[in-house]
């Protein structure tokens, strides 16, 4: 009895420690199996936004970019409407209306580079909500100006805090999706800036024509068409400052800020609306704290704008901004308006078909008055030109998205400052209405390689200095347009065919000097060949 009891007791034993050994395997298996699993899912935010995926989220944003982008052009580039029609009621003289225009213009200038600093500090979405409020409030107060200095100086104000929205909206698009998708957003988005200015006609079209006008006495002014449109082209801001507050910070910024959590939460909300209807759930535990550097952090302004004067960035910076200071369509395009108005002004009234453009612009007609119309009002059918030049841009920029992949964004650049630019230098050279207008329509087409600009900084230029690296240049281009725009301004009255020789030969040059720039299809086959494994890689998780 007592030796099986003893037995029995070796049995129970034996059992147990069996047992125990099993879960001491089991534990030391799933533990290596977890740990394993960790490391293997610890990725870096590049990596982990390509799992994020492109969805809702990602075309939503897309969306609200493209508004937010408008939400600048109404501000910084409303006088290309405003001051025509409100020549009559401010009484402004032409020299007078080119400080007007250009006014708007200078704010940018003043205020980009200080955007690109802040976005790259304290935050792309922050820094986009407050330029966005900023703007709209400014530019609805600019609507009761009760003369011409001071409608320049709120909307010198405006612009100023609409000046970043470009460069910030366009780095936080491109750090929020997977990088093979980033030409193609940026060239879609691309497409939308393009169709502003005719957005903008649009808008304009059914207000100016309106004879209402309504006396304020407190500020013995009249409210009117003008007027209201100001008020008008404040809301896409307003709609967009609404949005962006139900939107994410770039989880790359955020990253780079050392902020590894919230980064990792910001990718699991965009991969979550990214796979809405879906069970796939967001494989990432953590991101490599290797990818974070303390050099990614900038602390100065000094740290933001030094790196993009040295080595390996010097060349690329130079080259870029040089390429956005000869860009010279800009200030066509503020002018387009008036000109569509005289152009048509001419075909209306019957007058000689056998003019250039500049013989258009200096013929002198008279105009019957339309009683049902505004005083200083823009033709309807100029607005409507204006709108169908938008729309042929944002045609013609969608379509060369579609070929980017394969010729490269560099070989565009070339062939469209090529092309466009030769057209340009035409335009007073054929002697035929038509023929002229068709070949300025031509050169208006280069105003598409912005968006390729915008595409080659993002894919050369890192996280951390990356609104810096477009506001630098882009305020090289809002510069130049400044200067372009009051000697345009001159010349296109005292020595037009010289001032489209000038600017026009300057732009063809741009094709040179992208030249300059490596093929980008080099490294757009290695993003491709990158994503390719990546996708083989998340499969096998």
């Amino acid at each position: 009895m007592t030796v099986d009891k003893h037995n029995e007791e070796e049995t129970i034993e034996s059992a147990v420690d069996k047992a125990a050994t099993n879960v001491r395997k089991r534990s030391t298996e799933k533990s290596k199996s977890t740990t394993e699993k960790s490391k293997k899912l610890a990725l870096s935010t590049q990596d982990a936004t390509f799992i994020s995926g492109f969805g809702l989220y990602s075309i939503l944003l897309v969306i609200l970019v493209g508004v937010s982008i408008i939400s600048f052009v109404c501000i910084g580039y409303s006088s290309t409407i405003l001051v025509p029609t409100s020549a009559c009621e401010l009484q402004t003289t032409s020299s007078q209306q080119g400080i007007l225009a250009a006014g708007p213009v200078v704010g940018t200038i003043v205020g980009s580079l200080v955007w690109g600093y802040l976005a790259d500090t304290r935050g792309r979405r922050l820094m986009l909500l407050v330029s966005l409020m900023g703007s709209a409030i400014i530019n609805i107060v600019a609507s009761i100006s009760v003369n011409w200095i001071m409608l320049l100086i709120l909307q010198f104000i405006a612009a100023l805090f609409a000046s970043g929205l470009y460069s910030m909206s366009m780095s936080l698009l491109s750090e929020s999706v997977p990088m093979a998708k980033r030409n193609l957003v940026i060239l879609l988005v691309t497409s939308i800036f393009l169709l502003s200015q005719g957005f903008m006609a649009a808008l304009a079209l059914p207000i100016i024509p309106l004879t209402f006008s309504y006396y304020i006495s407190s500020l013995d002014i009249y409210w009117n068409s003008w007027r209201t449109l100001v008020v008008i082209y404040s809301i896409p801001c307003i709609c967009s400052f609404i949005c962006f507050l139900f939107m994410q910070e770039s989880p790359k910024f955020v990253h780079a800020m050392g902020d590894e959590q919230k980064s990792l939460e910001i990718l699991r909300i965009i991969h979550k609306y990214n796979h809405l209807g879906s069970k796939k759930e967001f494989q990432v535990y953590r991101i490599k704290k290797a990818e974070m550097n303390k050099n990614d952090t900038p602390s100065s302004s000094k740290d933001q704008i030094v790196p993009l004067f040295r080595a390996p960035l010097l060349k690329p910076t130079i080259i870029m901004t040089l390429l956005y200071f000869f860009q010279q369509v800009g200030a066509f395009m503020m002018w387009l308006p008036t000109i569509a108005n005289q152009f048509v002004q001419v075909t209306e009234t019957g007058g000689n078909t056998d003019l250039t453009l500049c013989e258009i612009l200096n013929s002198e007609f008279e105009v019957s008055v339309n009683p049902d119309v505004a005083p200083c009002a823009l033709n309807e059918t100029a607005l409507l030109m204006v709108l169908a030049v938008g729309a042929l841009q944002c045609a013609f920029n969608t379509i060369l998205s579609l070929m980017v992949t394969k010729i490269g964004r560099r070989n565009i650049v070339i062939a469209l400052a090529g092309i466009c630019g030769l057209a340009g230098i035409l335009v007073n050279v054929v002697p035929n209405t038509t023929g002229s207008i068709v070949l300025f329509g031509i050169f208006l087409m280069g105003i598409i390689v912005m968006g390729l600009y915008t595409a080659i900084i993002v894919a050369i230029f890192p996280t951390h200095l990356r609104a810096m690296a477009i506001a630098l240049p882009l305020t090289a281009s809002r510069i130049t347009t400044f200067i372009s725009i009051q000697i345009l301004n001159l010349m296109l009255v005292n020595n037009c065919d010289a001032g489209f020789y000038l600017f026009t030969s300057i732009f063809t040059l741009s094709a040179v000097i992208a030249a300059f720039l490596p093929d980008d299809r080099r490294l757009q086959k290695e993003v491709k060949n990158e994503t390719e494994a990546k996708a083989e890689n998340i499969t096998k998780l």
